[in-house]
Protein backbone atom coordinates (compact mmCIF):
# COMPACT_ATOMS: atom_id res chain seq x y z
CA UNK A 1 0.00 0.00 0.00
CA UNK A 2 1.47 3.48 -1.18
CA UNK A 3 1.66 6.35 1.52
CA UNK A 4 0.17 9.49 1.36
CA UNK A 5 1.81 12.02 -0.56
CA UNK A 6 1.02 15.85 -0.55
CA UNK A 7 -0.80 17.37 -3.58
CA UNK A 8 1.62 20.12 -3.42
CA UNK A 9 4.16 17.16 -4.37
CA UNK A 10 2.28 16.20 -7.56
CA UNK A 11 1.78 19.74 -8.46
CA UNK A 12 5.55 20.42 -8.26
CA UNK A 13 6.53 17.14 -10.24
CA UNK A 14 3.83 18.46 -12.75
CA UNK A 15 5.18 21.76 -13.52
CA UNK A 16 9.05 20.49 -13.43
CA UNK A 17 8.20 17.92 -16.12
CA UNK A 18 6.53 20.74 -18.36
CA UNK A 19 9.84 23.44 -17.71
CA UNK A 20 12.52 20.50 -18.03
CA UNK A 21 11.48 18.25 -20.30
CA UNK A 22 13.58 15.54 -21.51
CA UNK A 23 16.14 16.98 -18.70
CA UNK A 24 14.17 15.57 -15.84
CA UNK A 25 13.58 11.98 -14.39
CA UNK A 26 11.34 10.98 -11.16
CA UNK A 27 12.29 7.73 -9.30
CA UNK A 28 9.73 6.02 -7.33
CA UNK A 29 9.35 3.77 -4.44
CA UNK A 30 6.38 1.46 -3.87
CA UNK A 31 4.70 3.43 -6.25
CA UNK A 32 6.00 6.53 -4.56
CA UNK A 33 7.89 9.54 -5.91
CA UNK A 34 11.23 9.45 -4.08
CA UNK A 35 13.97 10.72 -6.07
CA UNK A 36 13.97 14.03 -8.60
CA UNK A 37 17.11 14.09 -11.08
CA UNK A 38 17.76 16.75 -13.60
CA UNK A 39 21.22 18.00 -15.31
CA UNK A 40 22.01 21.75 -15.11
CA UNK A 41 23.99 23.24 -17.57
CA UNK A 42 24.53 26.94 -17.54
CA UNK A 43 22.69 29.46 -19.16
CA UNK A 44 23.80 30.22 -22.87
CA UNK A 45 20.62 30.52 -25.15
CA UNK A 46 20.82 28.80 -28.08
CA UNK A 47 24.60 28.19 -28.38
CA UNK A 48 24.78 24.84 -26.63
CA UNK A 49 27.85 24.24 -27.68
CA UNK A 50 29.59 27.36 -25.26
CA UNK A 51 27.62 25.33 -21.80
CA UNK A 52 31.45 24.26 -20.93
CA UNK A 53 30.30 22.89 -17.57
CA UNK A 54 27.45 20.95 -15.78
CA UNK A 55 25.89 18.64 -12.93
CA UNK A 56 23.58 16.57 -11.64
CA UNK A 57 21.07 17.95 -9.52
CA UNK A 58 19.47 15.08 -6.88
CA UNK A 59 16.74 15.61 -4.60
CA UNK A 60 15.57 13.12 -2.60
CA UNK A 61 12.23 13.72 -0.93
CA UNK A 62 11.32 13.33 2.76
CA UNK A 63 8.01 11.10 3.39
CA UNK A 64 6.62 14.59 4.78
CA UNK A 65 7.72 16.82 2.15
CA UNK A 66 7.55 19.46 1.51
CA UNK A 67 6.52 20.13 5.02
CA UNK A 68 10.30 18.98 5.99
CA UNK A 69 13.71 19.28 4.34
CA UNK A 70 14.84 16.90 1.65
CA UNK A 71 18.26 16.06 0.69
CA UNK A 72 20.18 17.23 -1.66
CA UNK A 73 22.96 15.93 -3.45
CA UNK A 74 25.89 17.71 -6.61
CA UNK A 75 26.46 14.47 -8.60
CA UNK A 76 28.92 14.07 -11.49
CA UNK A 77 30.04 17.59 -11.73
CA UNK A 78 31.89 18.60 -14.44
CA UNK A 79 34.38 21.29 -15.05
CA UNK A 80 33.89 22.37 -11.42
CA UNK A 81 36.31 22.53 -8.77
CA UNK A 82 35.47 21.77 -4.95
CA UNK A 83 35.26 25.64 -3.63
CA UNK A 84 32.31 26.08 -6.04
CA UNK A 85 30.97 23.10 -5.09
CA UNK A 86 31.17 24.33 -1.70
CA UNK A 87 29.65 27.27 -2.48
CA UNK A 88 26.45 26.02 -4.28
CA UNK A 89 26.01 23.81 -1.51
CA UNK A 90 25.90 26.19 1.08
CA UNK A 91 23.74 28.61 -0.48
CA UNK A 92 21.18 25.37 -0.93
CA UNK A 93 21.50 24.61 2.92
CA UNK A 94 20.29 28.53 3.57
CA UNK A 95 17.64 28.09 0.58
CA UNK A 96 16.16 25.33 2.88
CA UNK A 97 16.02 26.04 6.16
CA UNK A 98 14.08 29.48 5.22
CA UNK A 99 11.54 28.11 3.01
CA UNK A 100 10.52 24.78 5.18
CA UNK A 101 6.91 24.14 4.24
CA UNK A 102 7.13 25.05 0.34
CA UNK A 103 8.35 23.06 -2.63
CA UNK A 104 11.55 24.47 -3.30
CA UNK A 105 13.31 22.37 -6.17
CA UNK A 106 12.54 24.63 -9.19
CA UNK A 107 14.25 26.91 -6.95
CA UNK A 108 17.18 24.86 -6.25
CA UNK A 109 17.91 24.31 -9.91
CA UNK A 110 18.20 27.96 -10.44
CA UNK A 111 20.11 28.16 -7.78
CA UNK A 112 23.11 25.79 -9.41
CA UNK A 113 22.09 26.82 -13.04
CA UNK A 114 22.73 30.82 -11.58
CA UNK A 115 26.39 29.65 -10.17
CA UNK A 116 27.37 27.48 -13.38
CA UNK A 117 26.57 30.35 -15.63
CA UNK A 118 28.60 32.73 -14.06
CA UNK A 119 31.29 30.27 -13.69
CA UNK A 120 30.81 29.28 -17.33
CA UNK A 121 34.75 28.20 -17.86
CA UNK A 122 36.40 24.57 -16.75
CA UNK A 123 38.22 25.16 -12.80
CA UNK A 124 41.08 22.71 -12.72
CA UNK A 125 43.82 21.75 -14.76
CA UNK A 126 44.24 19.94 -18.29
CA UNK A 127 44.67 16.33 -17.81
CA UNK A 128 47.25 16.45 -20.68
CA UNK A 129 49.63 19.50 -19.75
CA UNK A 130 48.75 20.25 -16.28
CA UNK A 131 48.37 23.46 -16.61
CA UNK A 132 45.47 25.49 -15.62
CA UNK A 133 42.48 27.23 -18.40
CA UNK A 134 43.18 30.88 -18.07
CA UNK A 135 41.98 33.91 -19.95
CA UNK A 136 43.22 33.86 -23.20
CA UNK A 137 43.34 29.82 -23.43
CA UNK A 138 42.00 28.06 -26.57
CA UNK A 139 40.49 24.61 -25.25
CA UNK A 140 37.58 21.90 -26.50
CA UNK A 141 35.22 20.39 -24.30
CA UNK A 142 34.06 16.59 -25.25
CA UNK A 143 30.70 15.25 -25.47
CA UNK A 144 31.68 13.64 -22.17
CA UNK A 145 32.37 16.89 -20.45
CA UNK A 146 36.30 17.00 -20.17
CA UNK A 147 38.13 19.48 -21.02
CA UNK A 148 41.36 20.00 -22.61
CA UNK A 149 43.62 22.63 -24.09
CA UNK A 150 42.70 22.67 -28.13
CA UNK A 151 46.89 22.51 -28.57
CA UNK A 152 47.34 19.86 -25.99
CA UNK A 153 44.36 17.88 -27.36
CA UNK A 154 46.16 18.16 -30.68
CA UNK A 155 48.81 16.32 -29.70
CA UNK A 156 46.84 14.02 -27.68
CA UNK A 157 44.99 12.72 -30.96
CA UNK A 158 48.46 12.96 -33.32
CA UNK A 159 50.47 10.53 -31.08
CA UNK A 160 47.27 8.23 -30.37
CA UNK A 161 47.25 7.50 -33.94
CA UNK A 162 50.64 6.97 -34.27
CA UNK A 163 50.90 4.49 -31.14
CA UNK A 164 47.83 2.77 -33.17
CA UNK A 165 49.44 2.63 -36.46
CA UNK A 166 52.43 0.99 -34.67
CA UNK A 167 50.64 -1.44 -32.92
CA UNK A 168 48.98 -2.69 -36.59
CA UNK A 169 52.46 -3.04 -37.74
CA UNK A 170 53.31 -5.47 -35.60
CA UNK A 171 50.06 -7.65 -36.28
CA UNK A 172 50.05 -10.39 -39.22
CA UNK A 173 48.03 -9.50 -42.06
CA UNK A 174 45.12 -12.03 -40.86
CA UNK A 175 44.59 -9.85 -37.53
CA UNK A 176 44.79 -6.20 -39.09
CA UNK A 177 41.99 -6.63 -41.31
CA UNK A 178 39.88 -8.22 -38.07
CA UNK A 179 41.06 -5.03 -36.10
CA UNK A 180 38.79 -2.07 -35.60
CA UNK A 181 39.74 0.97 -37.01
CA UNK A 182 41.23 3.84 -35.36
CA UNK A 183 38.88 6.13 -33.57
CA UNK A 184 39.69 9.59 -31.60
CA UNK A 185 38.94 8.71 -27.98
CA UNK A 186 38.79 10.97 -24.57
CA UNK A 187 42.16 10.51 -22.77
CA UNK A 188 40.51 11.01 -19.73
CA UNK A 189 37.09 8.03 -20.02
CA UNK A 190 38.06 6.65 -23.41
CA UNK A 191 35.19 7.57 -24.85
CA UNK A 192 34.96 8.07 -28.47
CA UNK A 193 34.69 11.70 -29.56
CA UNK A 194 35.43 13.16 -33.17
CA UNK A 195 37.30 16.49 -33.71
CA UNK A 196 38.98 18.30 -36.66
CA UNK A 197 42.47 17.85 -36.00
CA UNK A 198 43.18 20.42 -38.42
CA UNK A 199 41.49 23.19 -36.55
CA UNK A 200 42.91 21.97 -33.41
CA UNK A 201 46.69 22.12 -34.51
CA UNK A 202 45.89 25.94 -35.66
CA UNK A 203 45.48 26.76 -31.53
CA UNK A 204 47.93 27.97 -29.69
CA UNK A 205 49.85 26.70 -26.84
CA UNK A 206 48.39 26.75 -23.07
CA UNK A 207 48.80 30.95 -21.65
CA UNK A 208 50.45 29.64 -18.57
CA UNK A 209 52.64 27.37 -20.13
CA UNK A 210 54.40 30.52 -22.21
CA UNK A 211 55.35 32.01 -18.85
CA UNK A 212 56.40 28.82 -16.86
CA UNK A 213 59.97 28.72 -16.31
CA UNK A 214 61.81 26.46 -18.11
CA UNK A 215 61.92 22.40 -16.35
CA UNK A 216 65.12 21.99 -14.27
CA UNK A 217 65.69 19.00 -12.54
CA UNK A 218 66.01 19.51 -9.07
CA UNK A 219 68.14 17.36 -6.24
CA UNK A 220 65.28 15.85 -4.60
CA UNK A 221 63.76 14.67 -8.18
CA UNK A 222 67.49 12.89 -9.18
CA UNK A 223 67.44 11.24 -5.37
CA UNK A 224 64.49 10.31 -5.95
CA UNK A 225 65.13 8.75 -9.38
CA UNK A 226 68.10 6.92 -8.07
CA UNK A 227 66.00 5.57 -5.69
CA UNK A 228 63.51 4.10 -8.47
CA UNK A 229 66.29 3.02 -10.53
CA UNK A 230 67.28 0.89 -7.22
CA UNK A 231 64.24 -0.59 -7.17
CA UNK A 232 63.57 -1.02 -11.08
CA UNK A 233 66.98 -2.94 -11.15
CA UNK A 234 65.82 -5.26 -8.26
CA UNK A 235 62.57 -6.39 -10.24
CA UNK A 236 64.53 -6.67 -13.01
CA UNK A 237 67.18 -8.97 -11.59
CA UNK A 238 64.30 -10.93 -10.15
CA UNK A 239 62.21 -11.29 -13.23
CA UNK A 240 59.30 -8.94 -12.26
CA UNK A 241 59.32 -6.61 -14.81
CA UNK A 242 56.66 -7.38 -17.89
CA UNK A 243 58.31 -6.78 -21.93
CA UNK A 244 61.51 -7.05 -20.83
CA UNK A 245 63.49 -7.44 -24.59
CA UNK A 246 61.10 -4.71 -26.33
CA UNK A 247 62.28 -2.50 -28.39
CA UNK A 248 61.60 0.59 -27.65
CA UNK A 249 62.34 4.29 -25.70
CA UNK A 250 64.31 4.02 -22.34
CA UNK A 251 62.81 4.26 -19.29
CA UNK A 252 61.93 7.86 -18.01
CA UNK A 253 64.06 6.59 -15.08
CA UNK A 254 67.22 6.65 -17.64
CA UNK A 255 68.59 10.47 -17.67
CA UNK A 256 72.27 10.10 -18.54
CA UNK A 257 73.88 7.40 -21.00
CA UNK A 258 76.19 6.10 -18.00
CA UNK A 259 72.48 5.33 -16.53
CA UNK A 260 71.39 4.19 -19.69
CA UNK A 261 74.51 1.21 -20.09
CA UNK A 262 73.93 0.46 -16.34
CA UNK A 263 70.39 -0.34 -16.63
CA UNK A 264 71.35 -2.21 -19.59
CA UNK A 265 73.63 -4.64 -17.74
CA UNK A 266 71.63 -5.00 -15.73
CA UNK A 267 68.29 -5.74 -17.72
CA UNK A 268 70.39 -8.30 -19.51
CA UNK A 269 71.38 -10.34 -16.48
CA UNK A 270 67.70 -10.11 -14.48
CA UNK A 271 66.75 -11.00 -18.92
CA UNK A 272 69.11 -13.81 -18.96
CA UNK A 273 68.29 -15.08 -15.31
CA UNK A 274 64.38 -15.15 -15.67
CA UNK A 275 65.65 -17.43 -18.78
CA UNK A 276 67.58 -19.66 -17.02
CA UNK A 277 64.15 -20.33 -14.61
CA UNK A 278 61.70 -20.66 -17.39
CA UNK A 279 63.74 -22.75 -19.98
CA UNK A 280 63.37 -26.62 -19.21
CA UNK A 281 66.62 -28.76 -18.71
CA UNK A 282 68.17 -30.67 -21.55
CA UNK A 283 68.15 -34.11 -20.57
CA UNK A 284 72.00 -34.22 -19.64
CA UNK A 285 71.17 -31.69 -16.64
CA UNK A 286 67.86 -33.14 -16.04
CA UNK A 287 67.07 -37.19 -17.12
CA UNK A 288 63.37 -36.69 -14.93
CA UNK A 289 62.14 -34.14 -17.70
CA UNK A 290 63.56 -35.64 -20.65
CA UNK A 291 61.49 -38.65 -20.19
CA UNK A 292 58.60 -38.79 -22.89
CA UNK A 293 55.26 -38.42 -21.03
CA UNK A 294 53.08 -42.06 -20.79
CA UNK A 295 50.65 -40.76 -17.94
CA UNK A 296 47.15 -41.21 -18.40
CA UNK A 297 45.91 -37.89 -19.81
CA UNK A 298 45.86 -37.74 -24.09
CA UNK A 299 46.36 -34.62 -26.31
CA UNK A 300 43.95 -33.47 -28.72
CA UNK A 301 44.16 -34.73 -32.42
CA UNK A 302 44.26 -31.98 -35.31
CA UNK A 303 40.13 -32.43 -35.26
CA UNK A 304 40.27 -30.80 -32.10
CA UNK A 305 38.98 -34.63 -31.01
CA UNK A 306 41.03 -36.58 -28.42
CA UNK A 307 43.73 -38.22 -29.58
CA UNK A 308 46.19 -41.04 -28.50
CA UNK A 309 49.31 -38.86 -28.23
CA UNK A 310 52.78 -38.68 -29.34
CA UNK A 311 55.22 -41.45 -27.68
CA UNK A 312 58.57 -40.80 -27.32
CA UNK A 313 61.19 -43.40 -29.17
CA UNK A 314 61.94 -44.99 -25.18
CA UNK A 315 58.35 -44.79 -24.61
CA UNK A 316 56.45 -48.23 -24.02
CA UNK A 317 53.83 -48.89 -26.63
Amino acid sequence: MSATIDNRVYDELEALEAILIEDFAVKHEDGVPRIIETVVHPSTGDQIDQQYVCLTLEVKLSPDYPDTIPEVFLRNPRGLDDKLLNNINSRIKNKLDRHIGNPIVFELIEIVREYLTACNLPRGQCAICLHGFVKGDVFVKTPCYHHFHSHCFHKHLVNSRKYYEEEMEKLPNWQRAQAPEYQQTCPVCRNVVSFDEKVLEQAPPPVESLDAPPFRLTPEMKALQRSMSEVLERQIARGGVVGMGDDGPPLLTITTSADKEKASTSGTQGAKAEANRAVPSTSAENPEKAQPYSGPYRGFNRRGKPGRGRRGRGAPR
